[in-house]
């Protein structure tokens, strides 16, 4: 963890308003109740609005299929360090089908050996998305005759929505939830 304690700490649940509890309370008592959603609840505006959009990311509404999803969000926590990420993402992974030994090489990048054609440029996006702001032309290229518009600016969508949680994450210093690993 890049901080061992919290700059911004989860709100806790005798802290919530009225509109806080009718959203969060079902939350809290259907599924764990993760140190990322307490932390964002102390800016409930903005949480709000955060929450659609990463619905959006990691819902039905993305045209990304789960697995590749994952191996793009793996790879810009990896890339940013977000151990936060990394952890809770990997049980995503891990139900999305990556296995414990690809889950490992998405730390080696695009070119470990292993990686589907695909699969490699999923990687690659990533990085030149993570360092360039930009997917190269040949990276597009691979990636493009496999997906269509929409799926790629599905692509550039979960990366930059992802380098934007670990930003924030890192940043409040987010603690591991109990029961996740990190790195």
């Amino acid at each position: 963890m890049k901080l061992s304690q919290p700059r911004i700490p989860p709100l806790a649940e005798s802290e919530w308003s009225e509109a806080q509890r009718k959203v969060l309370g079902p939350v809290k008592a259907g599924q764990p109740f993760y140190n990322v959603l307490g932390t964002l609840a102390r800016h409930w505006d903005a949480a709000q609005k955060f929450t659609v959009w990463a619905y959006h990311v990691m819902g039905e509404t993305s045209r990304i299929a789960p697995r590749e999803r994952e191996i793009l969000i793996l790879r810009v926590g990896w890339l940013c360090q977000a151990e936060y990420e990394w952890g809770q993402h990997v049980i995503f992974a891990r139900e999305a089908g990556l296995t414990d030994a690809e889950i490992a090489r998405i730390k080696a990048g695009p070119d470990a050996p292993g990686w589907t054609p695909f699969e490699a440029a999923l990687l690659r996006a990533t990085d030149e998305l993570h360092h360039d702001s930009c997917i190269g032309d040949a990276t597009w290229k691979a990636l493009a005759e496999r997906y269509d518009n929409l799926q790629m600016m599905d692509v550039v969508f979960a990366v930059g929505q992802y380098h934007l949680v670990s930003m924030a994450l890192n940043s409040f210093g987010v603690q591991l939830d109990a029961g996740i690993k990190g790195f």
